[in-house]
Parts: structure tokens; C-alpha cells; sequence
């Protein structure tokens, strides 16, 4: 059976370059565009951090228009999102965010057209102003023709929040991680200092938003400074809390071993360079910067929440902690970090795992599928 070309919009307000902007690259990267063809929007905000996904989307996948956004929520934005849906003849809009998804969904219904939702993980935030988008963003979902999480525990959240069966598509999560595979076939770059060779370097990569509790990182840190005097920790990534986190930091004892990095063009190249990669969120989907530290060969340790308990399996491809346990959580640190033997029996189980189950091009093939079944056959 042979089906039309599908044209379909990307949409998302972004603010930086984190999991749900490579998760559109991936997605774009590995479509079959002889049966899709991809195009982006993306909102220019006051936050807007380099646009770093309009560079990398224009040289590896297509086409990318930027919508201009006065204020943190510029209803116009549904007009030129409609003038850009018929210029382009859009069959399908396809929403990342809270934002996104509210300004897309009603685009969509004014356009005549079909919408897709991708929940990416839902916030549990405490600002008055972003409860009110998430809260406004659940409810968009239910009136998008398909909402298509990333795991299984998304599909639960999105049932939750009144989303129907007849809606709900699982497509698990896939990435591209041939530039980390890329990069980890490069030799190491030495960032430790003669004086502290033997240095022990942890990670954080990923947005410094409340559900990343990334509070817990640092007091974990800390106190474990008090037992061994060659750790550092190095946190690259950016958003709402990060001067908080940086106040906060600055008032430990150890704070002169905790670099905040911000966004990173060497993002990997800094990756490679962790001994160990951690994670305390309370909530997640199924985080990228996870998967590319466990294709990078990176040991990992982690609070055991749904979304991380899809990529790491306890003592056998890294070390998970009951939510909130610091103690535990701190020791299975330790152990990566000192027993070399063991945390490189993890690391080869997780790479293969996440090799064998979460690829791009899988991902791709049956979001095409999904595309084709939404429009209509010549």
C-alpha cells in the first residue's frame, strides 16, 4: 500500500538544548523522508539560549522557522502558528512542552489539522505560574487526536490527567547516540590537575529545574568530601534554579570542588570524562543525558524512580537508591567511584542494554507508521 508524503511540523518553546530538543533531532535525523518530511518551529522568547537546535536542525534535517514570542505566553503565537501550517501544508503538528502543546493543539483545531502530543516528563514545580501551564498543558493533551509518550509510566501520568486509550500510542523512547559513540572512541581528555592526578570526577548533565533535586547532589557530594579529599563535582546544564543551586553551593564546605558549567558545546567531550554519572530527580521520562552516560560507559548511580528504572536495572547495570535514601545513595557512589572491577561490569551491561533497546532509527520507523495511519491514504 503506498501512502502520500506527510508533512509534519515540529513545535516546541525552548529555552535551552536539553533531552526533548535531541529527542527532536533524533526523531528528524532517522525518518524516512522520501514517506515524512520534518519541518521545525520554534518560539523566540527573551530566555532563548543560542538556538542551538535551529543550527544543528537546519544542517542535519530540514527546514526551521522561528516564531517570535513576546512574554512568557503570547497567544498570537496560534495565528502565525496557522499562517505557517497552511504556507507549509502542514498535515500534522507534532508537540514537545507544556507550552507548545496548549499553543499547538488549539493551532491545529483553528488549521483543521491533526496534532500529536509528546509528553516528555511531567513537572511537580512549586512556582504558581508554571503549575498553571503544566496544569493547562495536561489538559491540551485530551484534545490532541494522539498522545505519545515516551515510557510507560508517561502513559500512566497521561491517563491520569484524563487522556483516553483510544488516544494513547506507546512509542518507547530512542536517541542518537552515534556521536557518543563517536566521541567515546576518542582518546580521553585529561581535565585533573598534576597536583590531584588521581581526582575523581562526578557528573550532572541536564536542566537545573525542582524535579532534578539537584540539592540532593550536592549534599550527597559534600558530606562525601568529608571522607575523601580527590572528588569533584562538575554540573553542566542550565535553567530557573540555577543560581539557587549555585547560592546554596557556595555556602558548603566543599565548595571550591563544585564547578557549575552551564550549556556546553563539549558537552560529551566533558561526559567522557566522569567516573561517575549521578542522578537524585523525583520525577523523570526516560532521561537522554542517562542514556548517553550509559553509552558513553559512564557508572551510574540514581534515586529508583519510574522512567531511570527503564534504564538501569539495580546491580546489574548500575546502582539504584530508594527515592530520598542519601545514605544509601552516597555509599553506592563510593563504591563506583573505588571498586574500578565492578562499576566496569555495570558499564558494559548498560551500554549494551541501551544499544540493544532505545534506537533512533526504531524509534523513527514507527513514528512514520503512526504518521501514516493519521492521514489520509491517496
Amino acid at each position: 500500500m503506498t501512502h502520500k508524503k506527510i508533512n509534519v511540523l515540529q513545535f516546541i518553546c525552548s529555552t535551552g538544548f536539553y533531552g526533548a530538543e535531541r529527542w527532536i533531532l533524533a526523531l528528524a535525523k532517522h525518518i524516512d523522508n522520501t514517506a515524512v518530511r520534518c519541518d521545525l518551529a520554534i518560539t523566540l522568547e527573551d530566555n532563548s539560549q543560542n538556538l542551538e537546535l535551529v543550527k544543528q536542525y537546519k544542517q542535519h534535517c530540514g527546514d526551521t522557522f522561528e516564531v517570535p514570542m513576546s512574554g512568557r505566553f503570547d497567544i498570537s503565537v496560534i495565528n502565525k502558528l496557522v499562517k505557517l501550517i497552511k504556507d507549509r501544508n502542514i498535515d500534522i503538528i507534532h508537540t514537545h512542552g507544556y507550552k507548545s502543546d496548549i499553543l499547538g493543539v488549539i493551532a491545529a483545531k483553528k488549521a483543521g489539522i491533526q496534532s500529536i502530543v509528546t509528553p516528555h516528563g511531567f513537572e511537580n514545580a512549586e512556582d504558581l505560574k508554571l503549575r498553571a501551564f503544566i496544569w493547562l498543558g495536561c489538559k491540551s493533551m485530551k484534545f490532541a487526536n494522539k498522545v505519545v509518550p515516551l515510557s510507560k509510566q508517561l502513559c500512566d501520568d497521561s491517563r491520569k490527567h484524563g487522556v483516553k486509550d483510544n488516544k494513547l500510542v506507546y512509542i518507547q523512547n530512542g536517541v542518537d547516540l552515534s556521536e557518543v559513540e563517536e566521541q567515546r572512541l576518542k582518546p580521553k581528555t585529561i581535565y585533573s590537575s598534576k597536583e590531584n592526578s588521581s581526582e575523581k570526577r562526578i557528573g550532572f548533565v541536564g536542566q537545573m529545574i525542582s524535579r532534578k533535586n539537584i540539592f540532593d547532589i550536592l549534599d550527597i557530594f559534600n558530606d562525601l568530601c568529608d571522607k575523601h579529599n580527590n572528588l569533584k563535582l562538575i554540573l553542566l546544564g542550565d535553567g530557573e534554579q540555577r543560581a539557587e543551586l549555585e547560592r546554596y553551593a557556595n555556602k558548603l564546605t566543599h565548595h571550591n570542588k563544585i564547578e557549575f558549567l552551564g550549556f556546553r558545546d563539549d558537552r560529551l567531550e566533558l561526559l567522557q570524562s566522569f567516573d561517575l554519572f549521578v542522578m537524585t530527580s523525583t520525577l523523570e521520562g526516560i532521561p537522554r543525558c542517562l542514556m548517553e552516560a550509559t553509552a558513553m560507559k559512564i557508572p551510574v548511580a540514581a534515586y529508583d524512580i519510574a522512567g531511570i528504572d527503564q534504564l538501569i536495572t539495580h546491580q546489574e547495570s548500575g546502582l539504584l537508591a530508594k527515592l530520598g535514601d542519601k545514605e544509601a545513595l552516597s555509599h553506592y557512589w563510593e563504591k563506583l567511584l573505588f571498586d574500578a572491577e565492578y562499576a566496569n561490569e555495570l558499564t558494559d551491561n548498560a551500554r549494551d542494554f541501551v544499544n540493544k533497546h532505545y534506537s533512533g532509527q526504531r524509534m523513527a520507523n514507527e513514528y512514520t507508521e503512526l504518521f501514516q495511519s493519521m492521514c489520509p491514504k491517496p
